[in-house]
């Protein structure tokens, strides 16, 4: 069974960085793709960032690029997504997804499990 912990968030002010980590366990996950998602008050749930595990491909939301990078560890089962520049309307509730695929992609169908997210607040 697939497990996703996210850990990091918190409160920041604008222009400041976190990094967020996803710690994964359950499986092999040497053919799987990891993405970031995040969902504000109100808001549907969107894309962030994805990357494939074995080459390490990343894909990041126009949103984001520029300031947020999407990386993984294969030695700590971890992905990371650091985040500099940050603005309020990054405020959001942020979830990492792993998806057997191996597709990095923004569709958060292809991704079959999920993380129980962790809280981002960006004060302006």
């Amino acid at each position: 069974q697939v497990q996703l912990v996210e850990s990091g968030g918190g409160l920041v002010q604008a222009g400041g960085s976190l990094r967020l980590s996803c710690a994964a366990s359950g499986r092999t996950f040497s053919t799987y793709a990891m993405g970031w998602f995040r969902q504000a008050p109100g808001k549907e749930r969107e894309f962030v960032a994805a990357i494939r595990w074995s080459t390490g491909y990343s894909y990041h939301a126009d949103s984001v690029k520029g300031r947020f990078t999407i990386s993984r560890d294969n030695a700590k089962n971890t992905v990371y997504l650091q985040m500099n520049s940050l603005k309020s309307e990054d405020t959001a509730v942020y979830y990492c997804a792993a998806g057997r695929t191996g597709w990095a992609t923004s569709n958060e169908n292809e991704y079959d499990d999920w993380g129980q997210g962790t809280q981002v607040t960006v004060s302006s």
